[in-house]
């Protein structure tokens, strides 16, 4: 356990290495000067060296990059140019609105994608099935924005039943929830479909059924129990997902989370603030990947940690 433990630690060391690397060459490899775009049309070239003799972009790229390493490894980013604050207090004060987002959207995905998917599978080939399985393609083939666009324009601006953005409310959570669920509500249903049709016909189920016990009891009490494992596995993983994929949502529904401070960085190429917001996003990914793996194990008796 303490072997695999390890492992797993150093891989996601390597992975978040990979990660700040990324965006340490993207935001720095894009053309244009930032330090021209922060101070504006108006600034002089003086004003112009200043900022880039500031932010270290007048050093070659290698010097940049150990300087940067060097930051990250003690957790300092800077200030913000744009905001004039920390930047990772700016990015830790939005990650609460994030994260309330997230948990929102897994807890709707949950519900909802297990659900529908005992459903299509306790109705295979009838109209139910076929329902809930085109409900599941239209949820994870239509684009988030658009969702987006379409709840504002028939709930909040026709109907008038919920806020079209901003932070508030339950009514202003509910349309951005439910927009970044619905993928995962699509994935959740096509795993618990296939997982209850391969279960069922497993021996066990057979020997629970002729012991008597009812129907209800043979999949409520053994097939989804068992069919839950590759489910809590991929929910895991899709949560850490739900983190960063919500920028774009948090665009369309303007809500003050971590994703809308990116784009916001991004175009204003702060890049201290972006490349918080970038190894926030990547730690929690890592961190629910790592918390999945050791779950998993205890879940399924087949897999030995210590392999």
């Amino acid at each position: 356990m303490t072997a695999y433990l390890f492992r797993r630690t150093l891989f996601a060391v390597f992975v978040l290495w990979g990660a700040v690397t990324i965006v340490f060459l993207v935001l720095r490899l894009v053309p244009g000067d930032p330090a021209q775009l922060i101070l504006g049309s108006d600034a002089t070239q003086d004003e112009i060296a200043r900022l880039r003799e500031q932010m270290g972009l007048n050093r070659p790229l290698v010097v940049q990059y150990g300087i940067y390493l060097g930051d990250v490894v003690r957790f300092d980013f800077g200030d913000s140019y744009r905001y004039h604050s920390d930047a990772m207090g700016l990015v830790m004060g939005r990650f609460p609105l994030t994260l309330q987002l997230a948990v929102v959207a897994m807890v709707i995905g949950l519900v909802l994608g297990i659900s529908l998917g005992v459903v299509g599978a306790l109705r295979v080939n009838r109209l139910a099935d076929r329902v809930v399985s085109v409900f599941a393609l239209l949820s994870q083939s239509m684009p988030s924005f658009w969702i987006g666009i379409m709840f504002i324009l028939v709930f909040a601006r026709q109907l008038h039943w919920l806020a079209s953005g901003g932070h508030g409310g339950f009514d202003r959570l509910v349309l951005p929830g439910v927009t970044l669920a619905l993928p995962l509500i699509a994935i959740l249903i096509r795993l618990t479909r296939s997982g209850l049709l391969d279960v069922v016909h497993e021996n066990y189920i057979q020997t629970a059924r002729a012991k008597g016990l009812s129907e209800r009891l043979v999949i409520f009490l053994h097939a989804i129990r068992n069919a839950l494992i590759p489910i809590v596995t991929v929910a895991g993983l899709e949560f850490g997902k739900l983190l960063g994929g919500a920028v774009i949502v948090e665009t369309v529904f303007s809500w003050p989370g971590v994703g809308r401070l990116l784009i916001d960085s991004i175009s204003a190429r702060d890049y201290n603030v972006v490349q918080a917001a970038i190894l926030l996003i990547a730690c929690g990914f890592v961190l629910i990947n790592l918390v999945v793996d050791v779950l998993y194990g205890y879940l399924d008796p087949r897999i030995r940690l210590g392999r």
